[in-house]
């Protein structure tokens, strides 16, 4: 067998097969990438196994595993980081045995390795008031507060997820009734989402203070970006979003979740839409979810909000209320009498 042709599979896979013919993006191709970097790093490391040398053969179901349990031990990777590596390395053996079927039984014995299974976490996500709060602190006095303001209004009123919102741009907003703006999403999907006439004049101050309106040089420029004029990160993002909770004072904390991120933005107003009374079908399609059953976790979550708040207006009857049973020589006559 030659030595390269794990070399090669794998330069295939990255450069070829993911941007050709699955479309993935780019942020997608990277995380497949740094699967097989730490993997690489672990073989040359703890296996002894030149990155050189390292074959198609070698990378055996045993292999796998012992490397997804050092990336949990030594490198400190939660459930869902491993559950990630695991299926980049899926994907890769599907293209190798469409690629060269004599690795069909190595390819079907990784594809039938399992994900590791973990608790799901508990949802992160604002009550409306706790929203209005937090879309307060802003200081839109300043020009980076006017910023902020503006991107946490639009965070919320599209749902977008925060790579969505670093990579728009001025072409994606349109203004004019109906207002909408254009998000591409996971694996380059692209939806259109209404926004609100207060989210469209907001996003219309900000534009126009930056200039953008009506300067077509401007138009495939990053709606949001840092001091230097560059798009903002996800980092950056998170780092402006917890700086205003944080400074939320000490009288409205109560209204912040345990765990927030950009994303609780997104999980709010999927919660506040269903119980708006939208159906799930239509925030399927605003989240751009694929399936209705991912979108089944926010009817999940309302349920047991509703749970939660009948069991506290349920008042249990008092022992005095409920006869005894032993003081009836008929258990059947008892049961008749308990309702009347």
């Amino acid at each position: 067998m030659n030595e390269t042709d794990f070399a090669q599979y794998i330069t295939g896979f990255l450069s070829r097969y993911l941007p050709g013919q699955r479309n993935l993006s780019k942020n997608t191709i990277s995380s497949y990438r740094d699967a097989f970097k730490l993997f690489l790093v672990y073989c040359e490391s703890e296996e002894n196994l030149k990155i050189k040398k390292i074959i198609i053969a070698h990378i055996t179901p045993e292999l796998l595993m012992r490397y997804l349990a050092w990336l949990e031990r030594v490198r400190g990777c939660g459930i869902a980081t491993r559950n990630q590596r695991l299926a980049a390395f899926k994907s890769f053996f599907h293209y190798v045995v469409g690629v060269d079927p004599k690795h069909l039984l190595l390819c079907q014995q990784i594809l039938g390795l399992p994900m590791k299974k973990s608790p799901r976490p508990t949802m992160s996500f604002f009550s409306p008031g706790g929203l209005h709060r937090l879309l307060r602190q802003p200081n839109t006095a300043t020009r980076n507060g006017r910023r902020d303001h503006a991107m946490l209004v639009l965070l919320y009123d599209t749902a977008a997820r925060v790579q969505e919102i670093i990579d728009l741009a001025v072409r994606h907003i349109r203004l004019e009734q109906p207002a909408t703006v254009v998000l591409h999403g996971k694996g380059r999907k692209t939806r259109v989402v209404p926004i609100s006439a207060k989210t469209a004049s907001i996003m219309e101050k900000y534009l126009k203070e930056r200039g953008y309106i009506g300067v077509t040089g401007f138009l495939d420029f990053p709606v949001f970006t840092n001091s230097r004029n560059c798009k903002l990160t996800r980092a950056g993002v998170a780092h402006i979003l917890a700086r205003h909770v944080k400074s939320m004072s000490t009288k409205d904390s109560h209204f912040v979740p345990k765990s927030v991120s950009p994303h609780s933005l997104r999980h709010s107003k999927a919660v506040h839409l269903l119980r708006s009374g939208v159906p799930l079908i239509y925030i399927r399609d605003f989240l751009g979810h694929a399936s209705v059953k991912t979108t089944e976790i926010y009817a999940k979550v309302d349920a047991e909000q509703t749970r939660k708040a009948l069991e506290g207006a349920y008042e249990v009857p008092s022992q005095e209320d409920i006869p005894a049973w032993e003081n009836n020589k008929s258990l059947m006559s008892w049961l008749s009498e308990l309702c009347e």
